[in-house]
């Protein structure tokens, strides 16, 4: 079957990528293409996005503003905000967020709306791959209509796949290009035409039969993780009532070398994937009239676990006589997880709304977070700027409460000036001076 000159643009990397969304999963594809040799266009509606980036500066902590900048320079990379040049491209990635909407069910308004800019200018011999994380049945139904309403037919003028993003901001050992990519196209052509694309940049493709094969992939690696971080909270709560240190018990279990794969409980869950993905999927087994009851008590509990942190460090003032109102609570971290600087979904938003309703002097500090970003789910949260953890600012607070354990914090120095400090991720295990003053929650 014809590819319309697409096939051999590949192979020469003559082809052009278009990458749509230009964030912490975008911005990284654009590296791993450029640094395969292709020549790249990033597309966001974001004009303050894509005019940090022509002046070469990141907004993104791992990937350094001097990298941008030599993209820019050697026109490897061009950032845009004009999708009527979506056209120019040769191969598009859809890269754009999918979140929930009011009532937890999917909002696939970012991907339906970018399907319609594409459609605007699509042109026999593209290549279009949705890496947007999303439920089994989405590239089929929600993006393949709005394409072929052009006139245009998949597998025959233009070409479709879905491949799922698989990024890890901040681990040190695995980036776009050193993580395998799983592929499911549309037909055979459309398959071949997307491992080849992806072949240059990353280290492995694994080839799927259908779209939605690979939509479910990921679907099941970020449920798999959300029910298993689920079971150590559970189990924490039970073990904090006996008395047994559950980061001891994993510590413990992961010494057996067969069987057994550490995860870690937490203030709740972070990130765009894991605290999202379940719902999608159990979403999708409502409409074929399933249950996915593991999956909902999962999510339950995960869901839950803000609220149990509260009611510790509740328990925790009581015992020094003091109740939440009124108390000068300062959290650290505003970012989801250790050493990054993306707040999507962080549990410290919800333990800061809770803390709010119960009357707490709020403040927080995160050293790669410098301003509390506003999230679209906590509208009333105050505008707040990261306070300086010198020791006058950490005696003045009646407890500093661990949400995300950031390398940069030093806790011996924390502990020390601290009246005391709730722990939520075993930060303070290394810490001897003061122990009296810190509980895990």
């Amino acid at each position: 079957m014809s590819t319309h000159g697409l096939q051999e643009k590949i192979a020469e990397k003559r082809a052009i990528i278009g990458v749509i969304g230009l964030g912490y999963v975008g911005l990284p594809l654009i590296r791993a293409f450029t640094r395969a040799g292709f020549r790249t266009m990033g597309f966001d509606v974001d004009q303050t996005k894509v005019d940090k980036l022509k002046a070469g500066k990141s907004y993104i902590k791992h990937i350094d503003s001097s990298a941008i900048s030599k993209l820019i320079t050697e026109k490897q990379f061009e950032p845009t905000a004009d999708m009527g040049r979506l056209g120019e491209a040769d191969c598009i990635i859809i890269c754009v967020p999918t979140p929930l909407n009011e009532s937890r069910d999917p909002d696939l308004s970012y991907i339906e709306g970018t399907a319609h800019s594409i459609a605007k200018t699509l042109r026999p011999g593209q290549l279009v791959v949705l890496e947007s994380t999303t439920h089994p049945t989405t590239t089929r139904e929600n993006v393949l209509p709005v394409l072929n309403a052009t006139g245009l037919q998949a597998g025959k003028d233009y070409f479709l796949a879905f491949s799922p993003e698989r990024e890890d901001p901040g681990n040190p050992n695995f980036e776009a290009s050193t993580i395998p990519k799983v592929v499911g196209g549309y037909d055979d052509t459309s398959g071949d035409l997307a491992c080849a694309m992806y072949g240059h940049a990353v280290v492995k493709v694994v080839r799927v039969s259908t779209m939605e094969v690979a939509e479910a992939c990921k679907i099941l690696e970020n449920t798999y993780r959300a029910v298993n971080i689920a079971l150590v909270n559970e189990l924490k709560m039970l073990y904090d009532k006996m008395g047994i240190d559950v980061w001891e018990v994993i510590d413990a279990a992961k010494t057996k070398p067969f069987g057994f794969q550490a995860f870690y409980p937490g203030p709740g869950l972070g990130g765009h994937c894991i605290p999202i993905d379940p719902f999608y999927l159990t979403w999708l087994a409502r409409k074929w009239g399933e249950q996915t009851r593991f999956i909902e008590l999962a999510g339950e509990i995960n869901t839950h676990m803000p609220h149990y942190v509260v009611n510790q460090l509740a328990g925790m003032l009581n015992d020094d006589g003091k109740p939440i109102k009124g108390s000068k609570i300062c959290i650290l971290g505003a970012a989801y997880k250790k050493d990054v600087d993306d707040p999507r979904e962080s549990p410290t938003f919800e333990l800061m709304k809770l803390l709010m309703k119960r009357g707490a002097v709020l403040s927080y500090n995160d050293p790669h977070v410098p301003s509390l970003p506003k999230m679209r789910h906590y509208p009333d949260l105050p505008a707040m700027e990261s306070q300086e953890l010198t020791p006058e600012f950490l005696a003045s607070q009646d407890c500093i409460l661990v949400s995300t354990d950031h390398s940069a914090y030093d806790f011996n120095h924390i502990v020390k000036h601290a009246r005391m400090v709730l722990d939520t991720r075993n930060a303070t295990k290394n810490v001897s001076a003061g122990r009296d003053k810190i509980k895990k929650a």
